[in-house]
């Protein structure tokens, strides 16, 4: 099943919004996935693709929320303190929304699929943000059948074990923009969470550049 690159006008679980200020519906309680559309910044893109090359595997860090990552093992191209500022305010928007005072990040440099079946995060609340390359898919619980997650599939691929009914529909957030994505271990979440799972890499978009952020308490 091919991801569609439109976002739904509407669905029960997931708020689609053009103001960072909204991304608090992801407290609602049956909100599981935020998505804050924003325009790529040519400054970014510009510089990860000048850098492709020779960004290693990113970066791990914790930062303090509010504080800007050093980025200074990255290549010294135009562009770099924008990816930093950039980071740094998404991680004090992640701080802000969860009251955390650090945030742990990670800026993945990918060449293939890390979590290529779907699945639920264990975490809280998680920040996703595609830089470069196709963004992370989710899928629709319309006509999703959750027990064929993880084991409940046989080792059976997506299509082939049950997961995906009539109705499921896979999407796929847009490069640029920021998610919130809500796992099982939030409070009274358990038994759901965003079913979601990283993309396949074409040739021509590696690598793949993702930042994940999570609350560090």
């Amino acid at each position: 099943m091919n991801a569609r690159h439109d976002l739904p006008a509407h669905a029960i679980h997931t708020l689609v919004t053009h103001s960072p200020a909204a991304l608090v519906g992801i407290f609602e309680p049956d909100v599981q996935l935020a998505i804050w559309q924003r325009p790529a910044d040519p400054l970014i893109a510009g510089y990860l693709e000048a850098s492709r090359h020779g960004l290693g595997r990113g970066l791990r860090t914790t930062l303090e929320a509010g504080r800007c990552p050093e980025l200074g093992e990255l290549p010294d191209h135009p562009g770099r303190a924008a990816l930093a500022r950039d980071i740094g305010q998404l991680a004090e928007l992640l701080g802000d929304l969860l009251d955390c005072p650090h945030i742990g990040l990670r800026l993945e440099v990918i060449d293939k699929a890390m979590c290529p079946r779907l699945h639920v995060d264990r975490v809280g609340i998680r920040l996703l943000c595609t830089y470069r390359g196709p963004g992370t898919e989710w899928l629709d619980d319309t006509g999703t059948d959750r027990s064929k997650l993880g084991s409940g599939a046989g080792g059976l691929p997506d299509d082939q074990s049950g997961l995906l009914g009539a109705g499921a529909q896979i999407q796929r957030i847009p490069g640029f923009a920021v998610a919130l994505l809500k796992g099982s271990l939030w409070q009274g979440n358990g038994g759901r969470g965003i079913i979601h799972r990283s993309p396949a890499v074409p040739a021509d978009a590696f690598p793949r550049v993702v930042l994940a952020a999570d609350g560090v308490w």
